[in-house]
């Protein structure tokens, strides 16, 4: 069952038009997030971020209890041990090219089935940079184009994420994930003004583990003694592969990192 524009709908009912600005240009936002049981983890803080992206491509926010509402009903629909929920607003009905129609938000809320991921990972280095300037850096946006290139490369270097530097030539995230380093002992994450997405699960890993934020040349990745990833459906994950050169994983930080976030997490479905 979906959730679409106020009420559940069979899947095979859920239409969405071709002329939705969402799929025409991508103008949309999206959040995923982890469902564990039934229950939304961290879900205030995805609501919270849903609306930053939202205001930030300019459509209007997102009527908070609503989409909650929509999340709560779909869980309830479909039961599953651990759930990747998808909350997706885009621009609605629009005319072909980039100026928006008068019609209202789309607002679709669907949930998938998921794995739980290994504790380690390779990733892999890529040639092309985020832009830190661009209009929606940190909007966490449906064009995603380019992290479908990037993640395809990195999936042919038998790799699980690619990571990006700026344009500036720092560290700044992966396709879908943040990044943590351990440098001379310091558990280190480059901070929001390199373009990287304000991630749930680095906002909890950075708070609960201590992290300090810092500017990181992308060459960091070939001197960290310890790297790994936090995503929704990753929370920690350490990674023992970048490119050809091997680190040990999960290092003795990650190690720590991963087992607070799994006590905390537990103790908490909405930190």
């Amino acid at each position: 069952m979906i959730w679409l524009n106020g009420a559940l709908v069979d899947e095979a009912k859920a239409e969405v038009s071709v002329f939705d600005h969402g799929l025409t240009v991508g103008d949309g936002v999206f959040e995923t997030v982890k469902s564990v049981d039934g229950q939304a983890f961290a879900l205030t803080r995805h609501l919270d971020r849903l609306a930053r992206s939202a205001a930030g491509l300019g459509l209007p926010v997102p009527e908070r209890e609503a989409v909650r509402k929509g999340c709560e009903a779909v869980l309830a629909a479909n039961p599953m041990p651990l759930g990747r929920l998808r909350i997706t607003y885009t621009g609605g009905l629009a005319p072909l090219g980039s100026d928006r129609g008068d019609a209202p938000p789309t607002l679709v809320i669907a949930l998938g089935a998921a794995a739980v991921r290994s504790e380690t990972t390779a990733v892999a280095t890529v040639p092309w940079t985020r832009n830190e300037h661009s209009a929606v850096a940190g909007l966490k946006t449906t064009s995603y184009a380019e992290n479908v290139v990037a993640l395809a490369h990195a999936r042919r270097q038998d790799a699980t994420e690619a990571l990006f530097a700026n344009t500036a030539g720092q560290l700044c995230e992966g396709t879908g994930s943040n990044v943590f380093v351990v440098l001379g002992g310091k558990l280190l994450t480059p901070p929001l003004a390199a373009g990287c997405l304000a991630g749930v699960t680095r906002a909890l890993v950075a708070e609960w583990c201590e992290a300090e934020e810092a500017d990181l040349p992308y060459s960091v990745l070939r001197e960290a003694e310890e790297v790994f990833l936090t995503s929704t459906l990753r929370d920690v994950q350490a990674v023992g592969r970048i490119d050809d050169r091997v680190l040990p994983a999960p290092g003795p930080v990650t190690a720590r990192a991963m087992a607070l976030f799994t006590a905390r997490s537990a103790d908490d479905i909405d930190p």
